[in-house]
């Protein structure tokens, strides 16, 4: 990526005429977008993708190597480029190096995700969306995950208060496959003092099978607070801790599949925790409308797509529903999360891969015979098929669009959208999806937090500072917003900037940044947002 800066900066200046770069297939992940974004989008002097190749293989004589690339080629000025997409592969004859592959060709406008179309790339979050959703748990310790007998040895059931702190722990595989049955041991935010003095038999066990791998870590966070999870996971635990179920998806994964976890329940790191019960928001995100939708903006990772937060699901715009239209939906998303958990309970080896392999099948009018039928038995796959044809009628009804639309249509209709209610809530008027939680106080706008905060930080109005917001979420993004003005500073440095606030509320802030990777510890105990020069 340093490279592929260094050759649009030749390319603006006049150093060169065109560029082409080799690169593995990340290239379209948000990360690496961020470098590209700026070149391709300048209003003055922007590059154009002239070629694009998004995920081609790169294999040698041997099939030693077997890895996926991308290839861009960049010219000057703002024109339509060829984007190639391998349709096809097969190994070469014995002896010769590479693959065969056959390539499709379209024209338009390159976007940083290497898609032409609808710029789903520069769609921008929204606050309606905010703080509800964040990747689940990173342990940094195998020895937090405990099996219910463990769990039962250590007092959970006999010991009071400790049901609150061994829990049901979920990762991707036990979403879309079978379920390990394990727990994990969460001890926050209970100091080593008072872990010793409830929990005794916890705190050994912890003490043994964690502290020993936690004081090799690098992070002085880490290694202090050896009883803890990586980081403490702030938002994930405030946009849940009322409610009685949430929504969780597996982060990189073949079908883009919706489930509910009861709040019990600690989602792993792989998966991507989302604040909402309401099994009507099940519905929206379980519909065709926003899986196009999530495809387009995640990009991918190992082959996979990726449901990348900040990408899918900050900058979706939800529709509007009205009482009668969201009991509706409603109704379509219980039936959905209940259908889907009754078919694996009754069949414990059936796995969602399988059940939705199948369902693409039907959606593809194939035929479903041999092993396919027994999933298509064993799952009732036809009628989760009506139910998930239902709810994207009812999903494109709501956006007030015809249910046959095709997927460019709906990201360039989506796209249209964000920018409309980005606009909206410039003006002030914001649609909170979860207003109890987001908007506890009930104000059209919000003038002060985060966004008054990050406004008075990026036009350099230093004539009053901002006071320090009061949520958590809100506090996060004002200390980001603090430190990519300031390059890299400490907790003291970005604590001046606020009113109400001192640097030892800071320091957490800065280390869940860095736990996110957002932000870099610098050997000076400064810190930088991730990507920025050390400066």
């Amino acid at each position: 990526m340093f490279w592929w800066h260094k050759a649009a900066q030749a390319l603006r200046t006049g150093g060169t005429r065109r560029l082409g770069l080799i690169t593995t297939d990340s290239l379209r992940q948000t990360f690496n977008r961020r470098v590209l974004e700026p070149h391709l989008t300048d209003p003055k002097n922007p590059v154009s993708l002239v070629l694009a190749i998004p995920d081609h293989p790169w294999v040698d004589a041997g099939d030693s190597a077997a890895v996926r690339i991308a290839m861009t080629v960049a010219a000057p000025g703002t024109r339509p480029g060829r984007l190639l997409t391998v349709t096809g592969e097969q190994k070469a004859p014995a002896g010769a190096e590479g693959r065969t592959v056959t390539l499709s060709v379209a024209e338009g406008r390159i976007f940083a995700n290497l898609r032409i179309g609808a710029d789903v790339a520069g769609a921008q979050p929204l606050r309606a969306n905010g703080g509800l959703a964040s990747p689940g748990v990173k342990l940094h310790g195998a020895g937090f995950i405990v099996t219910p007998d463990r769990a039962r040895t250590l007092g959970l059931g006999t010991v009071p208060g400790l049901d609150h702190h061994i829990r049901t722990y979920r990762n991707g595989r036990d979403l879309m496959a079978t379920p390990r049955g394990v727990m994990v041991i969460d001890n926050y935010p209970l100091s080593q003092a008072e872990l010793r003095d409830r929990f005794p038999a916890v705190f050994q066990h912890v003490y043994d099978n964690v502290r020993p791998e936690r004081e090799q870590n690098r992070q002085l966070f880490r290694r202090k607070n050896w009883h803890w999870f990586g980081a403490t996971h702030e938002t994930y635990r405030s946009f849940t801790k009322n409610l009685p179920r949430y929504i969780a998806t597996v982060e990189t994964t073949k079908h883009r599949i919706f489930q509910f976890l009861d709040a019990d329940t600690l989602a792993d790191n792989m998966l991507i925790a989302i604040g909402l019960s309401d099994a009507a928001d099940l519905a929206v995100l379980s519909s065709r409308v926003h899986v196009a939708w999530a495809l387009a903006a995640g990009g991918t990772l190992g082959g996979g797509p990726r449901y990348t937060k900040t990408k899918c699901f900050d900058p979706f715009p939800f529709p509007d529903l009205p009482p009668a239209r969201r009991a509706r939906l409603r109704d379509m998303g219980e039936e959905l999360d209940t259908h889907r958990k009754a078919r694996q309970a009754e069949h414990p080896n059936l796995t969602l891969t399988q059940i939705y392999n199948v369902v693409d099948k039907l959606r593809a009018g194939e035929r479903i015979e041999g092993k396919d039928k027994q999933v298509y038995d064993q799952g009732l796959c036809g009628l989760l098929h009506d139910i998930h044809t239902r709810i994207d009628a009812a999903v494109a009804n709501a956006y007030g669009w015809p249910a046959d639309l095709p997927e460019a249509e709906i990201l360039h209709r989506l796209t249209a959208l964000n920018r409309a209610r980005t606009a909206e809530e410039a003006r002030g008027h914001i649609r909170w999806l979860r207003p109890e939680y987001q908007n506890p106080t009930g104000t059209t706008a919000q003038t002060g937090g985060a966004d008054q905060a990050a406004m008075q930080i990026a036009t350099g109005d230093k004539t009053a500072k901002p006071p320090f917001p009061k949520a958590l979420p809100e506090q996060i993004a004002a200390v980001r917003a603090a430190l990519a003005e300031l390059g890299t500073a400490g907790p003291d440095q970005i604590a001046r900037q606020f009113k109400g606030t001192r640097p030892a509320t800071v320091q957490p802030l800065l280390e869940s940044l860095a736990a996110l990777g957002q932000a870099r510890t610098l050997n000076n105990g400064r810190f930088a947002l991730s990507g920025a020069p050390a400066g």
